[in-house]
């Protein structure tokens, strides 16, 4: 059993950047799939970035892409995302999410385990 727990989140202007950090407990991090959803009320939740196991791949939605990067280090079982040049609609609830489907797979059923979020509020 994986445990996923975030970290990063809060509150900064448009325009600013934050960075996120997951920390995984529990054996063969280095084997899953990792991403962040992200969700704000009323709405599914969003595949915003994700990465292949051994780092070599990333996928990310249209609108983050050229603004954030999500990175990894399995030697300390850790996956990041930064994120710059934030916009208001970036605001959410951000997971991060462990599974072996493939990374441009967007489903959240998909993805096998899930951290308890942390709030990303960007206001304009």
């Amino acid at each position: 059993q994986m445990q996923l727990v975030e970290s990063g989140g809060g509150l900064v202007q448009a325009g600013g950047s934050l960075a996120l950090s997951c920390v995984a407990s529990g054996p063969a991090f280095s084997k899953y799939n990792m991403a962040w959803f992200r969700q704000t009320p009323g709405k599914e939740r969003e595949l915003v970035a994700a990465i292949l196991w051994n780092g070599r791949q990333t996928y990310y939605t249209d609108s983050v892409k050229g603004r954030f990067t999500i990175s990894r280090d399995n030697r300390k079982n850790t996956i990041s995302l930064h994120m710059n040049n934030l916009k208001p609609d970036d605001t959410g609830v951000y997971y991060c999410a462990a599974g072996s489907a493939a990374i441009s797979q967007t489903t959240p059923g998909l993805y096998d385990y899930w951290g308890q979020g942390t709030q990303v509020t960007v206001s304009s």
